[in-house]
């Protein structure tokens, strides 16, 4: 059976999972939420890097075939040494949907919404230089959002008004566009939404990323039968709070998927 890793620091990746789970229902997928070394988004290159080998390392051993990166941090700060190490393997990453945006803006403001990591990495500076076209970009590091996120309380007067702080920028800027450059504002497309406006399209690359996962790994489908009917091919792990993983998962997977922890060392690949 095709097995697929995935990862991401905390609870944003399960916006990709949810994708991948619909259309590879026939894969296994293992995610971890390195939950205990979050947020990848406000740490530095060499943490990132360190925790994304020890996690990669985690879901090969395991058995997985290709991995995921569902983290645009952890794709802009460690996607590049992960296929060196792993020249064999498959890897998939994350980044913001510039290119879609350019696409969809009517006035040719695009605000960006992301943790500064991504925004400082050189992959970001690449990809605004081959996709941004004629439009203008403006770029919020969303300083203490994913992290606010984490929490799970969606209606948190501390996350509404952070929420709030990250927004009014962009929404004085008069874009009409807006990326979500990091899988965990999908949780709160709709406050978010609720700051900017109504008429502002949220590009949101989670379906794509599982599109594109669907197109790479058909090669390593052949020879791998299908589940079986009725069998659960979630395998969900943390590094942090198990409780908490597990409630976004019965939330945003509909149930039927156990967490469990996995205990690790920091300094396994220092």
């Amino acid at each position: 059976m095709l097995q697929i890793g995935v990862f991401d620091s905390g609870v944003g990746g399960l916006s990709i999972l949810r994708e991948l789970r619909d259309q590879l229902p026939g894969a296994a997928l293992h995610y971890i939420a390195d939950a205990g070394h979050a947020p990848y988004g406000e740490r530095g290159d060499a943490h990132v890097l360190q925790r994304s080998l020890w996690v990669t390392r985690h879901l090969l051993g395991a058995g997985a075939q290709a991995v995921v990166i569902a983290c645009n941090s952890a794709t802009a700060m460690a996607s590049r040494q992960l296929r060196a190490a792993w020249p064999r393997s498959t890897f998939i990453g994350v980044e913001p949907g510039i290119k879609p945006a350019t696409a969809l803006t009517r006035n040719g403001r695009i605000g960006v919404m992301a943790t500064r990591a991504t925004l400082n990495s050189e992959k970001f500076r690449q990809l605004v230089a081959t996709t941004r076209g004629d439009a203008s970009l403006h770029l919020r590091a969303c300083d203490g959002l994913a992290a606010a996120i984490e929490q799970g309380r969606f209606d948190d007067p501390a996350l509404l008004s952070l929420i709030e702080q990250h927004c009014a920028p962009l929404r004085n800027a008069g874009v009409d566009t807006v990326v979500l450059g990091c899988t965990h504002y999908a949780f709160v497309r709709e406050q978010i939404l609720a700051s900017l406006g109504a008429n502002v399209e949220l590009v949101d690359t989670a379906a794509a990323v599982a599109r594109h996962t669907t197109n790479v790994v058909r090669p390593l489908r052949q020879g791998h039968e299908a589940a079986p009917p009725g069998f659960a091919n979630l395998h969900l792990q943390t590094t942090g709070d198990r409780a908490q993983l597990q409630r976004f998962a019965d939330v945003w997977l509909g149930g039927g998927a156990v967490v469990s922890r996995v205990s690790d060392d920091a300094h396994h690949d220092s």
